[in-house]
């Protein structure tokens, strides 16, 4: 916890870096909210139950959803665009695996009430700018536009399938080409010639300006497919403009992200080292989404940090380093007829900006210093009342076993420097 407590700080503060500020929605949505905005399988997943007063209500799936929700009942009072984080909870009735729970966190950020490019590069960017604040050096934003994907569809005819074959595409890199063909073919009008140019298209490398160029071959005559390629180069563009390294960029049009609401340019990320826990934070823009609340015309484009799975990647891989508790220095209860001294001494070096915690019982010291050991603390502080009296106390590093005496005849002064100067140089 303590670990998930740091990254959560790290993300919060990217967020805040680009400009957005925090919101929060309900965990529970009536029903009909929810249903049919992420698409059949995300239907399937959602915890939904009628409450005492007879209402059909249920626990968000996502963050997303709530989100066009609250724009289209705030939108008037809160302005455009609207750049909004919340980090919360979520709920899947799924099978879980290593980083996958029924219950776990997302940490969102969106614009809303825009349809600029600039919108999608930034999104492209804060995903970009917290992997790196969270320590991870080794992976690869991948890019696709859902137009691209639709644009093919439309030149086959068969654009009215659009939403049961991208869910089909979103299952590829899962199940493999075979599986994932032998399902597309039991879709209606969909034949082996329409799978071959869908596979066609998902199967091109080479670098990005080569993939460009093949694939501005396939079709010619699609405005939205020539859009969405346009989009999604304007976005990488973009993305090495403001620096971004091009080996952390993957032009992949095979990725068609799962949920329905997606219009344009998507957003899945990977970690080199684990690209089998799969995407650690994904998103997109959603140009449609709000408007079932609401004519007003609500654009929206974002993504989110799976921090649960993250962490779990984290963990595997061995980026996160060992935390200490919460508190480095620790009091020693030595003395029961001097407990107002280390109550006094504990409160002034809290005040002066020191973690600290005081063990509650007089108990033994050998008893009292294991207890710190356990729980991680660097330094413990122990006097007696010869030398309270005396005017000092014994300052020991529970990694070293080193101790000094140090004066307290200043009022913690000497103390809280000698303390914080030992910290510092940890």
């Amino acid at each position: 916890m303590l670990q998930r407590e740091q990254l959560i700080d790290k993300v919060r503060s990217v967020f805040q870096s680009y400009g957005f500020s925090p919101i929060d929605t309900p965990a529970l949505e009536y029903e009909e909210i929810l249903l049919g905005k992420g698409g059949e399988e995300t239907d399937k997943q959602i915890y939904a139950f009628e409450d005492h007063g007879g209402r059909r209500v249920g626990l968000r799936f996502d963050l997303t959803v709530p989100l066009a929700r609250f724009s289209a009942q705030h939108i008037g009072a809160l302005g455009t665009p609207l750049k909004r984080y919340q980090i919360a909870n979520v709920w899947r009735g799924e099978n879980t695996q290593k980083g996958r729970y029924r219950e776990f966190a997302q940490c969102d950020f969106d614009t809303i009430g825009t349809k600029s490019m600039v919108a999608d590069i930034e999104t492209a960017l804060v995903i970009h700018d917290l992997l790196v604040a969270l320590g991870c050096e080794d992976f690869k934003i991948h890019v696709n536009n859902r137009k691209i994907l639709t644009g093919l569809l439309a030149s086959l005819g068969i654009e009215d399938q659009t939403v049961p074959i991208l869910r089909c595409l979103d299952k590829l890199a899962k199940v493999g080409i075979k599986d994932m063909t032998t399902e597309m073919l039991t879709i209606d009008r969909v034949d082996e010639a329409a799978v071959a140019s869908l596979l066609t298209l998902t199967e091109i490398r080479g670098s990005i300006a080569d993939i460009f160029k093949s694939t501005r071959r396939i079709v010619t005559n699609n405005a939205l497919f020539t859009a969405g390629l346009d989009e999604l180069e304007e976005l990488i563009h973009g993305l090495i403009v403001a620096g971004v390294p091009e080996s952390r960029i993957h032009l992949d049009l095979s990725i068609a992200r799962g949920l329905d609401y997606y219009t344009g340019n998507i957003f899945e990320t990977f970690l080199e080292a684990l690209p089998a826990i799969g995407s650690v934070c994904s998103g997109g823009r959603y140009d449609q989404l709000a408007e079932t609340y609401t004519k007003t015309e609500l654009p929206g484009v974002g993504a989110s940090l799976g921090i649960d799975r993250l962490l779990a990647a984290m963990q595997e891989i061995g980026v996160l380093k060992p935390m200490q508790m919460g508190a480095e220095i620790f009091v020693v209860f030595f003395d029961p007829d001097r407990r107002d001294d280390y109550i006094r001494m504990t409160r002034q070096l809290r005040l002066a900006g020191l973690r600290v915690e005081m063990y509650s019982d007089p108990k033994k010291i050998g008893q009292q210093l294991k207890y710190a050991n356990r729980r991680g603390h660097r330094f413990a502080l122990i006097a007696g009342s010869n030398e309270l009296d005396q005017g000092h106390c014994q300052v020991k590093d529970l990694n070293t076993g080193d101790a000094d005496n140090v004066s307290l005849h200043d009022g913690f002064g000497t103390l809280v420097d000698t303390l914080k100067e030992k910290l510092s140089a940890l």
